[in-house]
């Protein structure tokens, strides 16, 4: 085995949640208030002094409004999770603006004591390290994705011992390295009426076997017509099984 096998065999990956209360942030507020918001990251690029992302966000044009506001505000960290407010200068250019979806490019520049979850791993795990992001409701997950042996628990007690008040941490092994970006490329072509009736249907049990709702108890809980949510769903299917089709065959 060379070198270089040996270092692809060492890779790791892990994902870090970041939870927060009501209240504890701003921006994660906007996403608990909509439900139909989410945001992910299509690339992310970590120095030792400054962090570049692009970010794309789906909801409804209220969810997108709110958004907006919070999440572009100057004077405010979208990324600490070490202090609550953060002097540090940074940059938001909103490089696509649609009904029901946003796609924003961020430049941070990174200081001790005012860190985004990138800049901290790199800091202690350095180079090779790669990232996605999701947010949704009260949840900031983070996909992470390095070589080497470093020992994740060490890492994971520095970011837990540097957490505010209202912000707990969770750190899970993902056995799979395969598909990055797989869940960003469907999820961009949903709709947010289809994200709300799959994860409706996630949430209670129609995927399950046997199945614990039905359609017509989807459209009561949705409030929706039963059509619609039929409509949706299938709709919705057909995407994940047209792309994964196109990405795997």
């Amino acid at each position: 085995m060379t070198e270089s096998q040996a270092e692809v065999d060492e890779t790791r990956e892990f994902e870090f949640v970041l939870q927060f209360d009501a209240g504890a942030d701003s921006l994660m507020d906007v996403f608990r208030q909509y439900e139909s918001l989410s945001a992910w990251s299509s690339a992310i690029f970590v120095g030792d002094d400054h962090m570049w992302r692009l970010d794309h966000a789906k909801g409804t044009p209220e969810a997108l409004r709110a958004f907006d506001e919070v999440f572009l505000d100057e004077d405010r960290c979208n990324e600490c999770f070490d202090v609550a407010s953060c002097e540090t200068t940074r940059t938001y250019h909103m490089l696509d603006h649609g009904e029901t979806s946003r796609t924003v490019y961020t430049l941070r520049r990174e200081i001790s004591g005012c860190q985004s979850l990138p800049s901290f791993l790199h800091r202690h795990v350095r180079e090779g390290t790669i990232f996605e992001s999701r947010r949704t409701g009260d949840e900031y997950r983070w996909r992470v994705l390095y070589p080497g042996p470093n020992p994740i628990g060490e890492v994971y007690d520095k970011i837990e011992s540097s957490l505010r008040d209202g912000v707990t941490l969770s750190v899970s092994h993902i056995t799979s390295a395969g598909n990055w970006k797989a869940t960003e490329r469907v999820a961009a072509n949903f709709s947010p009426q289809q994200w709300r009736v799959l994860k409706a249907a996630v949430t209670h049990g129609y995927y399950e076997r046997p199945r614990e709702v039905s359609v017509k108890d989807l459209a009561s809980i949705l409030d929706e017509p039963r059509s619609t949510v039929q409509y949706q769903l299938r709709t919705a299917e057909d995407r994940i099984v047209s792309q994964f089709i196109e990405e795997t065959l």
